[in-house]
């Protein structure tokens, strides 16, 4: 349960650099590398300007975690209510053993030995 709490509630954003349409870098802690081929030259002249686009994106995806808990259990819904109650009985129940150890064979009684068998049902090599 703890991990659910842990994980439902971390943020975390993955950084990509995408180089035409293949991806370059992906990143986790802190930002992807480039790979170098973006436009960084300019013009000196004033009125000279050129203007060409990159092939090169960045794309940032980040997911947020859920920061508001429900810390008591006041407010749970009766179909909550059902669920846990339910749950536990179920899962504390499914650990329990059996009370007595049924044998079916306690009120069978042997067969009385009249005979030894195996001593009339011998056979030897000569």
């Amino acid at each position: 349960m703890a991990l659910v709490v842990l994980l439902s509630t971390t943020s975390f954003t993955i950084n990509e650099h995408f180089c035409g349409d293949e991806l370059m870098d992906l990143s986790f802690f802190g930002s992807a590398k480039s790979c170098g081929m973006e436009v960084k030259e300019t013009s000196k002249l004033p009125n000279c300007s050129i203007d060409k686009e990159g092939c090169c994106t960045d794309e940032q995806i980040s997911i947020q975690g859920q920061d508001q808990l429900q810390l008591s259990f006041e407010k749970l819904t009766l179909e909550q209510q059902v669920f846990i109650a339910s749950f536990l009985y179920t899962y504390i129940n499914l650990f329990e053993g059996l009370d007595n150890n049924v044998s079916s064979h306690e009120e069978y009684r042997p067969p009385l030995v009249i005979r030894q068998i195996y001593k009339i049902d011998e056979t030897y090599l000569i």
